[in-house]
């Protein structure tokens, strides 16, 4: 019993059955007729191309259709779709494919059954496109005759067709889902799209190798549900215009049988296709003016060509009633960037509600309408516009303008958050401070450097920019395994890297240091990494200088305090300093030196005092210039000159004479070329006479009774001034209670301040000394009253004791 029979139930009159059988038998037979005329169209186009392209009769071309279906093992609706598909071109029609081999036949290993099988399959899949009228229609077709018995594990078909812009539109999908398909609905002109690929060259691209297919192509949905694939072109009026990609659910290749199957079976939907012009409807309930592009929109894209700035022409979509429903960008200038980064045509074929969803009852929206009703120009104040993409927001200013053009509108639009100050501004610190930014989606597999990223890495900005997991391969080997292990952290959990590595450029080694983070979706998935790369040679090269440097400091200290050992040995070898006073030729003889505070604690000042044979006494007091072993090695030089020139009887200016000769001889040495003060006395104790002469030293001091006096000076420059220097004597007869003092200016001199008065200083304080009762050491008192000292004190005092 039929459908409309059965539903009028038991129990009703005799004449209401025979109707309601009447009904069901008729809409029976106007199925039947309806797919009796969709086939005839079809003929009927068919027949039409022929006898346009050809100028023969109908007759003619209904009976060329025959005998080439005939003659290729068609039926004649196969031959028919295949003539619409090749509607405009001018190459002839393919020869029939060859008989199958044995060699061909032992291949086959996917449930064919032979050519019979598949013509039978094709003549199913020409009748069944007769009803199709939507991309998904032919989707689900193809999908549905190839999958049961052909290509078992066929489980996805989808249909893409070209943009103006040369990007891709799916126009029908099956089996794939409707996660994948939104995802996937619009793909921009991404290289290593095997799809795209497929599209442009015009041949079919078989991916049968996961691996290596995930190396060399951006794959449509998950690699593992789909382990082969193939996208195979549609041609339309003689050039690829669509593309239709096969996702079997198990691996392997593609056996030749399958191969020519499914080549004849995309070549039958060249003309159902063609009515799917992009961005063709996807969904029956679409607005009919979704088909095709306005006829101008050609001539309105190569005006905005020649534009600067952002346009775009948008296309009003109406729904039943006439109202505006969505909008389609059917034209964009090449400035023309949105908010996700699409650029030029790019956006060409984007729905305005579909793509931007919060646009949607803003008074951007209604500006459209008021501008479209009324032709006046809208204008709006600038507005937020805000759009998640991948769970991530992302936020910018526009202000917008529409112009009415016919039944369109001409949007243009100004990015406040982008003006080119700003730019420039980010540009001179990227390039001042050495730095750029990078992007890398994980989701898409696309990347965005900087151009100064390009320039850290000298790399040809036509190159594009490394992907984030192929940074490693551009570093030394020794640094692969840290920025590996941060790369698969970042696309793994998420958070943030610090990392310093090397890389290798066309100009040599480079540091460069990388701050990255991810973002994450709501289920922690990264969606998107963003960062700083920094070059840090320069500091790095800096660092390095400085350890080398503070090496070096280490060594100098090393051997600074091994000379500052040495030359306190050699100081107290050769200078001792006795605890008390000594007893010489009858005088009592007080001692003191003191080192300067800072330095090696060594210097040039000395003393001497000794006994000579004739029973009279030598004192001597000298300082050399400077301080650690060459003024030491030059006052162990005077010193024992002069006490050996004295011991033998020589006179004291000739002893000076002689020594001023030894520094200017040593000058000559690298290491010598130093100078010296000097001050040197013979007493002789049977009469308390004391012979003197002096090199450019200080007068020494005596104290008498209650008078300190500086003792007139003779001639005499400093040893090692000049040739020829002549010395003069002087002599001073010393009386009991007197104190005579010989010393060093590290004694008498402060910084900046006049020698007279340090000299003046000196006196007092000495004087001082002596009426307290404290002359028995008044040598080491007065050079202990010196709280701080840059220089080396040396003092004798020589005291005459009072008569009994």
């Amino acid at each position: 019993m039929d459908s409309d029979a059965a539903s009028v139930g038991e129990g009703t009159a005799p004449e209401v059955l025979a109707l309601a059988r009447t009904v069901a038998r008729l809409r029976s037979e106007i199925v039947d007729l309806k797919g009796v005329l969709a086939t005839a169209v079809v003929v009927e186009r068919a027949e039409g191309v022929l006898m346009g392209r050809l100028g023969i009769s109908a007759e003619a071309a209904h009976e060329r259709l025959i005998a080439h279906a005939a003659r290729r093992g068609r039926t004649v609706l196969e031959e028919c779709w295949i003539t619409l598909g090749r509607a405009g071109a001018d190459s002839p029609p393919d020869p029939p494919p060859p008989p199958p081999t044995p060699a061909t036949q032992a291949v086959r290993t996917r449930g064919t059954t032979g050519p019979a099988a598949a013509a039978t399959v094709l003549a199913r899949l020409a009748e069944g496109l007769v009803g199709a009228r939507t991309g998904d229609d032919v989707a689900e077709l193809l999908r549905g005759e190839l999958a049961p018995t052909e290509v078992p594990d066929l489980d996805g078909v989808m249909i893409y067709v070209a943009t103006p812009g040369g990007a891709l539109e799916l126009v029908g999908h099956a089996g794939v889902g409707d996660v994948v398909a939104g995802q996937w609905r619009h793909v921009p002109p991404l290289g290593g799209l095997a799809a795209l690929q497929a599209l442009t060259g015009g041949e079919p691209v078989w991916l049968q190798d996961p691996v290596r297919d995930a190396r060399r192509h951006l794959l449509i949905g998950p690699p593992d549900r789909w382990p082969a694939r193939a996208w195979l072109p549609v041609s339309r009026d003689g050039a690829p215009g669509a593309v239709i990609g096969f996702l079997r659910a198990g691996p392997g290749p593609f056996d030749p049988p399958t191969r020519d199957l499914l080549r004849r079976a995309v070549r039958l939907c060249g003309g159902p296709l063609r009515t799917f012009e992009r961005p063709g409807p996807t969904r029956p309930d679409e607005p009919a003016e979704a088909g095709g592009a306005p006829a101008d929109a050609d001539a309105v894209q190569r005006i905005l060509d020649a534009l600067a700035g952002p346009a775009v022409l948008l296309t009003p979509l109406r729904g039943p009633g006439g109202e505006v429903e969505d909008y389609r960008i059917d034209a964009a200038a090449p400035d023309s960037v949105d908010v996700a980064g699409r650029r030029g045509r790019e956006l060409v074929g984007l729905r305005v509600l579909e793509t931007y969803p919060t646009v949607a009852g803003t008074a951007v929206w209604e500006g459209y309408l008021d501008a479209l009703t009324t032709g006046r120009p809208y204008e709006g104040e600038p507005f937020t516009y805000e759009e998640v993409l991948a769970g991530v927001p992302k936020r910018s200013v526009y202000s917008v303008r529409a112009t009415a053009l016919g039944e369109h509108l001409v949007v243009s639009w100004l990015r406040h958050d982008g003006d080119e100050r700003e730019l420039r501004r980010l540009a001179d610190m990227q390039r001042l401070g050495n730095l750029g930014w990078a992007g890398w989606n994980p989701v898409t597999g696309t990347a965005v450097w900087s151009d100064q990223v390009y320039a850290i890495f000298d790399r040809d900005p036509a190159l594009g920019p490394v992907r984030l997991e192929d940074l490693p391969r551009h570093l030394p080997t020794a640094d692969r395994p840290a920025v590996s292990a941060a790369v698969a952290r970042l696309l793994g959990r998420g958070g943030s890297v610090d990392e310093v590595f090397r890389i290798n450029t066309p100009h040599g080694v480079r540091h460069v240091r990388m701050v990255a983070e991810a973002l994450t979706d709501a289920d922690g998935r990264p969606v998107e990494v963003h960062g700083l790369l920094q070059d840090v040679t320069a500091r790095q090269d800096a660092e390095r200088a400085l350890l080398e440097s503070e090496r070096d400091v280490l060594v100098q200290r090393g051997r600074f305090e091994a000379e500052r050992a040495l030359a306190a040995n050699l100081q107290n070898t050769l200078l001792p300093i006795p605890e008390q006073s000594l007893e010489l030729a009858g005088l009592c003889v007080d001692v003191a030196y003191v080192p300067a505070d800072s330095g090696i604690n060594v210097g040039g000042d000395w003393y001497s005092a000794i006994e000579l044979p004739d029973r009279s006494a030598l004192f001597v007091v000298g300082d050399v210039a400077g301080h650690g072993l060459p003024a030491v090695g030059t006052m162990a030089q005077l010193r024992f000159t002069a006490k050996g020139m004295a011991i033998t009887g020589s006179a004291l200016p000739e002893v000076l004479a002689r020594l001023n000769r030894l520094l200017l001889h040593t000058a000559s040495d690298p290491a010598g070329g130093a100078t010296a003060t000097m001050v040197m006395g013979r007493y002789r104790p049977s009469d308390r006479r004391l012979t003197w002469v002096r090199a450019g030293h200080l007068p020494p001091l005596l104290i008498r009774g209650e008078e300190a006096r500086f003792l007139p000076q003779p001639k005499g420059v400093l040893l090692g001034a000049a040739f020829g220097a002549e010395y003069g004597q002087s002599v001073a007869d010393l009386l009991p209670g007197d104190h005579l003092l010989l010393y060093t200016d590290g004694l008498v001199e402060e910084p900046g301040e006049d020698i007279r008065t340090g000299l003046a200083r000196f006196a007092d304080t000495a004087l001082r000394l002596v009426r307290e009762g404290r002359g028995e050491t008044l040598a080491r008192t007065l050079a202990a009253l010196r709280p701080r000292h840059r220089d080396d004190i040396c003092v004798l005092d020589l005291h005459v004791p009072d008569e009994a």
